[in-house]
């Protein structure tokens, strides 16, 4: 957990050489990613006096991780990849992290970036000006994360896909670990990965992170029916334990005949959130075997202000919500979650105690907003439900109530360009 001052961010391998680390004054702490030849192996946090950490203690803080030689290497495969981001109208963001995915070290690789419902040419401009023919700009007139992530995934024509947002930088060899997970495990229809923090320095930050809780871990996962984790008795209707949409990939052919995303989910609709938890839960629930892959890691820019923090954890809320309210929604699916209430409510009661111990900067009305925006979930799912069937847009049913009514497989168009 971070310190409740600043905390400055950074990746160390185990392999290289000793070095003392030195930072800007200003920063109190560091928070070092430990790598193994570039395989995560945990995160410690020292202490920085006057910008300096001695070599020394950032060896007993690793060595407390356990020896080197047991970080077994991330499987790495050069299967190729699309990778589709989502935005509307963030050009800063999304020039940062395109530059992150183009930098890295897959040798097939290709870029769908959808601009939901853009106010302007911002978006378009920002990458015209990479003038990569590994990246391809689609204009999607629906707003909506799910309804970009759709696109992306009609668009592409590769049996992987991964999606990230537009907010993160990823790990350079984050896309070939993706396609190395799945040629490790042929039966996974998705996977996640570790969504570090790339800033710790205003309390808002240090705050989100402590809150969300959007890492992990660095063991490697696989969740489904037939094997429920012991960790987890509200499996699989666990908000957070497989992972976020800002770091997820799919095997194309499955998400598809699984109706992709619900485009009634998600930022962009009423709703805000809850997006990436129903569709994990969604093709557990099909029987499909759901990954997670520490060594495919990006990095998060936090929201660094008060407000900012504050609209976040609302989204949340309503987001959570919404997705219990397509729980209830379902027969097979409410059934299975009645079982698991007593658990679910020690799990609200676990979040509520975490947001409490993420310091100052968290909303000294926090609890109140979280239940008023789980409240606020089910109409908002409803009202945002009915906006998408009207537009003809995709909403999965989360388990099938019987054989002749399937779930809607995703269409797949005709690229416009290569």
């Amino acid at each position: 957990m971070a310190p409740n001052e600043p905390t400055w961010v950074g990746e160390i391998d185990r392999l290289a050489p000793a070095a003392d680390l030195r930072v800007d004054p200003s920063f109190c702490a560091a928070r070092l990613l430990v790598t193994v030849a570039g395989t995560p192996q945990g995160q410690v946090t020292v202490p920085v006096t006057d910008g300096f950490v001695a070599a020394s203690v950032i060896d007993e803080a690793c060595a407390a991780l356990g020896p080197a030689d047991a970080v077994a290497g991330a499987p790495v495969c050069d299967d190729p990849v699309t990778v589709v981001i989502a935005t509307r109208n963030r050009p800063e963001s999304l020039g940062r992290c395109l530059r992150s995915v183009l930098a890295g070290d897959h040798p097939a690789i290709r870029v769908v970036v959808v601009d939901n419902d853009p106010d302007d040419e911002r978006t378009a401009r920002v990458v015209d000006a990479f003038d990569d023919p590994r990246v391809r700009y689609v204009r999607e007139t629906r707003r909506g994360a799910s309804v970009g992530r759709n696109r992306g995934l009609a668009e592409a024509r590769t049996d992987i896909v991964a999606f990230t947002d537009d907010d993160t930088e990823v790990d350079r060899s984050w896309a070939g670990r993706i396609a190395g997970a799945f040629a490790a495990d042929r039966h996974l229809a998705c996977l996640s990965g570790p969504v570090l923090a790339a800033r710790l320095a205003s309390p808002e930050e240090r705050a989100a992170d402590i809150a969300l809780a959007w890492n992990k871990g660095f063991a490697a996962r696989t969740f489904s029916l037939a094997e429920p984790p012991a960790d987890s008795p509200i499996f699989p209707f666990s908000p957070g334990l497989f992972g976020i949409g800002a770091n997820m990939a799919v095997h194309a052919p499955r998400a598809r005949a699984a109706g992709g995303f619900d485009e009634a989910l998600g930022p962009g609709t009423p709703t805000h959130g809850g997006e990436d938890c129903e569709f994990f839960v969604r093709m557990v629930l099909a029987g499909h075997a759901v990954g997670y892959a520490p060594g495919a890691f990006v990095w998060h820019h936090h929201r660094p202000d008060q407000a900012a923090l504050r609209s976040q954890l609302q989204g949340y809320a309503v987001g959570l919500g919404s997705f219990l309210a397509k729980v209830a929604l379902s027969r097979h699916g409410r059934s299975a979650a009645l079982r698991r209430l007593p658990a679910a409510v020690a799990r609200l009661r676990y979040i509520s105690e975490r947001e409490a111990s993420a310091g100052d900067a968290i909303p000294t009305d926090a609890d109140r907003t979280r239940h008023r925006g789980m409240l606020a979930g089910a109409p908002a799912y409803l009202r945002s439900r009915r906006a998408v069937r009207r537009a003809g847009g995709s909403v999965p049913v989360l388990v099938p109530e019987h054989e002749d009514a399937p779930t809607r497989a995703l269409a797949v168009p005709t690229p416009t360009h290569c």
